[in-house]
């Protein structure tokens, strides 16, 4: 074989790769769900609590065409966990591009959670369901979501917090609304005693360094997508704003342990690469002091 005719064949190979692996990101990896099961040791956690499930999922961004499948698949590989408890991390729907030269745009965003909250009201739990909006929702119509949410039998919090019992024990859900820039903990720490565990919903991750001044044991956020596309040796090729200091996995911030989901659906184009769509189970454990990763 000649030099010209091997650069050739070489040619050939890579753009046969390149297509192979574009292919992957666009048919096979955004509705390809996995489970992600991570245990989470917490210090005030009650000994009632060990063992205690908590399957999350984030960030559908509903679209009939790209994600109304695998919200689908996720909600059923969600309820064969069994989990004690469901929590949902906000962007139900997707704020439009230059949305803010045309609001009617706004308003039919906003009606995308109708379809998107009739998928997830059948997911199961033994303490049900808890939710919080995301950016795309707060950007949209905020209060339309909501409504339709709650209508679906999806509870969305708004800056407060709910006990949870188990054998005369308790632990606490704290939720926020989507308004990162002026994160306020009081509204819903309010009442809540100083040794009993806190678990806060907040879609953006990167609030962590806020949060983990007060006395919060866990935040569960989304908002990233993990990056969506992740290509070696280089990493995610865009994180969002609040979302790129913590964008997936378990992270100790100083006291606060976190955990970022990669989410279901997409934005932007419908790919994924090395981060495919995820919902987490993670199982709360009596702590240890060094259990957490830093």
């Amino acid at each position: 074989m000649n030099r010209r005719r091997f650069l050739q064949g070489t040619a050939a190979i890579a753009a046969t790769g390149t297509v192979a692996v574009g292919a992957d990101a666009l048919f096979v990896e955004p509705h390809h769900v996995i489970v992600k099961r991570v245990d989470i040791h917490l210090r005030r956690l009650p000994e009632a609590f060990d063992g205690f499930t908590i399957a999350q999922l984030s960030d559908f961004h509903y679209d009939e065409r790209f994600s109304a499948a695998t919200i689908r698949a996720a909600v059923e590989i969600a309820n064969k966990l069994q989990p004690n408890l469901t929590v949902l991390t906000g962007d139900f729907v997707t704020e439009p591009v230059l949305a803010h030269r045309r609001h009617i745009n706004l308003q039919e965003a906003a009606n995308a959670a109708e379809p998107c909250a009739a998928l997830l009201n059948k997911l199961r739990a033994d303490f049900g369901v808890m939710s919080v909006i995301g950016n795309h929702d707060g950007n949209t119509d905020p209060d339309r979501v909501k409504a339709i949410l709650r209508s679906e039998g999806l509870p969305v919090m708004y800056d407060e917090a709910k006990a949870i019992e188990r054998a005369g024990k308790r632990i606490w859900i704290a939720g926020l609304d989507d308004n990162p820039d002026e994160t306020d903990l009081r509204p819903a720490l309010k009442g809540i005693p100083e040794d009993e565990c806190v678990i806060v919903l907040v879609h953006e991750p990167d609030v962590a360094d806020f949060i983990s001044q007060y006395p919060v044991d866990l935040q569960l956020s989304g908002h990233s997508h993990g990056g969506q596309v992740r290509l070696p040796l280089i990493g995610p090729t865009y994180l969002p704003r609040l979302g790129q200091k913590y964008p997936r996995g378990l992270r100790r911030v100083g006291p606060l342990t976190l955990y970022t989901n990669v989410g279901i659906g997409t934005m932007g184009l419908p790919f994924r690469l090395n981060c495919p769509p995820e919902v987490t189970l993670l199982t709360l454990r009596a702590a240890l002091e060094d259990s957490s990763p830093r």
